[in-house]
């Protein structure tokens, strides 16, 4: 007999695939019904691709458990097989997917270097996978000025508006093979500052960095810090940023018997392990809104007595 017994909920299967109605939502919303300038190249294909698939990632897999989560590529090729329109350039994948690859690394960046007050920290970003750590920044849009894309992507990175703060001609540019980065320089930010990703899935952590810590362990610049951070998008740019730094007194003179420690902002993980009591507590109270609500007694004579003498 199945009476009075405990029977575990009904779980949906994990790593399920998206169904066909989402894939093909997708497709709809996110890639066919753009722009056709936007569809006259395969790298503009692939942008819109790449755009669906976060919003795969943040929206639809992020609600619902069951759901697998792929990679661009494994999305990619998910989508070119089940959405009609893209069913002709199947056989072409692998070279479509291999060209925009490329051409991604080609594609210019344009970000900021955040200093403290003092001249003694600046702003880094953890990729959500793995452990490199570089300044905020990302690949500019179509059109999109260098400025602007910086504030951008700073804003998406970290939360912090940095426009009225940014001057157009205070900038160090390097070249990464044929890809250009332009970051730039953002001076005497205060280290209280909250900081904490709009995007998801970007960004694991941000913390304020020691300058004098972030230099490489040897001559190569790609290695790692002396703390043994990964820098390889950081290091190419610190011999210019000192340079800048040299000429450029900061706001608050540092206190060298007293150097300003580097700290964690932000991070993921402590975002995680926070209990959800407000979302616990409010599953209960539908009305919550209504059973705190308290008249301020105190506002309300106030306002009476005004009105009653001022008529």
């Amino acid at each position: 007999m199945w009476g009075g017994r405990n029977r575990s909920p009904i779980t949906p299967p994990k790593n399920s695939l998206p169904p066909q109605e989402l894939i093909d939502d997708l497709c709809s919303r996110l890639v066919v019904n753009t722009p056709k300038e936007d569809q006259r190249s395969f790298e503009r294909l692939l942008f819109l691709v790449e755009s669906a698939h976060w919003f795969y990632e943040d929206n639809a897999v992020e609600n619902d458990p069951s759901l697998k989560s792929l990679t661009l590529k494994q999305f990619t090729y998910l989508l070119f097989n089940n959405c009609e329109v893209l069913k002709p350039y199947v056989p072409y994948l692998d070279d479509i997917f291999k060209d925009f690859t490329a051409y991604k690394f080609r594609v210019p960046v344009a970000g900021a270097i955040i200093l403290d007050e003092t001249h003694e920290r600046c702003l880094l970003v953890k990729g959500w996978k793995g452990n490199s750590w570089s300044f905020p920044r990302g690949k500019k849009c179509k059109d999109e000025e260098d400025h602007k894309c910086a504030i951008r992507e700073v804003l998406e990175e970290t939360g912090f508006d940095v426009s009225e703060l940014l001057n157009e001609d205070e900038y160090i540019e390097m070249f990464f093979g044929q890809q250009r980065a332009r970051l730039y320089i953002i001076s005497g930010v205060n280290d209280q500052t909250p900081f904490a990703p709009l995007c998801k899935k970007e960004i694991s952590e941000i913390a304020w960095k020691r300058l004098n810590e972030l230099g490489p362990a040897n001559d190569n610049v790609t290695s790692r810090g002396i703390t043994g951070l990964k820098l390889y998008m950081v290091a190419p740019f610190l011999a210019s940023l000192k340079l800048w730094i040299s000429v450029h007194p900061p706001p608050v003179a540092p206190k060298p018997y007293k150097p300003r420690k580097g700290f964690s902002v932000w991070n993921v993980k402590n975002i995680e392990k926070q209990p959800s009591k407000a979302v616990i507590n409010n599953a209960h109270r539908p009305i919550r809104s209504f059973l705190d609500f308290r008249l301020d007694i105190g506002k309300i004579l106030n306002a009476v007595d005004y009105a009653f003498f001022s008529s």
